[in-house]
């Protein structure tokens, strides 16, 4: 039992050196100009100041939750690269370092029922790290008796695993600047969830981030631009210019309801279009012409 204990204790050691030493050489910079000119632009980017906002000013409000799927074409700066290139990081990547390697980020429980967004309960560091592991149940056959044998194996969640985003926002009317601004207040990654078969179950959310937070973040990590190397955009640019696709699960109701509790197929998406429709609508019957 004794040898077993310390032959626990190794193996757990040499795993955290692999991780630290795996960590180091995914952080080495070239040792040379790799380009044309010095990139100093990102380095000095600062965040754009909400404009200030006093209750007496919203004149009408309304809150969302929508999702962005990591599928969609236009959300594909987000997702890729898998692993870090050349400066740049998937959106999860980004964040999971802030929370774990740089202490910049806090992230929030989602609840025992994975339905609070309401930033209550900070999770502590071993919290998160139990997050970002997900045990995978593989069955295999036995060569000799041909009957399934059950394996567990544990496997790190990595930013090809978060498929979709969950954002939490607040439509308003600023009566003192007579404009329908919007703020992001939090963002949710979520995971496939699969079954002991293999089978898709559904998404499972990690945790919350407070998005105001994680501006501080956005505005140094690179996001790749089709259409101009030059033009250093970055995530806090992606989010302030709204150039994502998405779409509208839920909004302030008095049931507290989803949409895809009450509409389901096309209609729930057709939803999703009107309560979209009914906030820039909402603007436009303000003004006439």
């Amino acid at each position: 039992m004794q040898k077993e204990g310390i032959m626990k204790r190794l193996v757990i050691v040499a795993i955290a050196l692999l991780t630290i030493a795996s960590g180091n050489l995914a952080a080495q910079e070239s040792t040379v100009l790799d380009g044309v000119y010095i990139r100093e632009h990102t380095l000095n980017r600062k965040v754009v100041p909400y404009p200030s906002l006093r209750e007496a000013d919203v004149m009408w409000l309304k809150r969302v939750w929508r999702e962005i799927d990591m599928r969609q074409k236009i959300n594909h700066p987000m997702y890729y690269p898998a692993k870090p290139v050349q400066g740049r990081k998937n959106l999860f990547d980004v964040i999971k370092d802030a929370i774990t390697r740089d202490n910049t980020l806090t992230a929030y429980s989602v609840g025992a029922l994975n339905d609070d967004d309401m930033f209550t309960q900070e999770l502590t560091l071993p919290e998160v790290l139990s997050k970002l592991s997900d045990t995978v149940v593989v069955y295999t056959e036995d060569p000799d008796t041909g009957e399934p044998i059950e394996t567990f194996t544990v496997e790190d969640v990595t930013g090809e695993n978060v498929k979709m985003y969950r954002l939490k926002e607040e439509w308003f009317f600023d009566n003192q600047r007579s404009v329908l601004d919007v703020r992001i207040i939090g963002i949710c990654p979520f995971i496939e969830e699969f079954n002991e078969y293999g089978e898709f179950k559904g998404y499972k959310p990690l945790f919350w981030i407070y998005f105001p937070e994680a501006r501080e973040v956005f505005k140094m990590a690179d996001v790749f631009n089709r259409s101009n190397d030059s033009e250093r955009r970055t995530y806090e640019d992606i989010f302030w210019k709204r150039q994502f696709g998405s779409y509208i699960i839920k909004e302030s109701n008095v049931y507290d309801r989803f949409i895809n509790e009450y509409k389901v197929g096309l209609d729930a998406l057709l939803e999703s279009e009107k309560i979209k429709d009914n906030i820039f609508n909402m603007e436009h019957d303000l003004w006439h012409f």
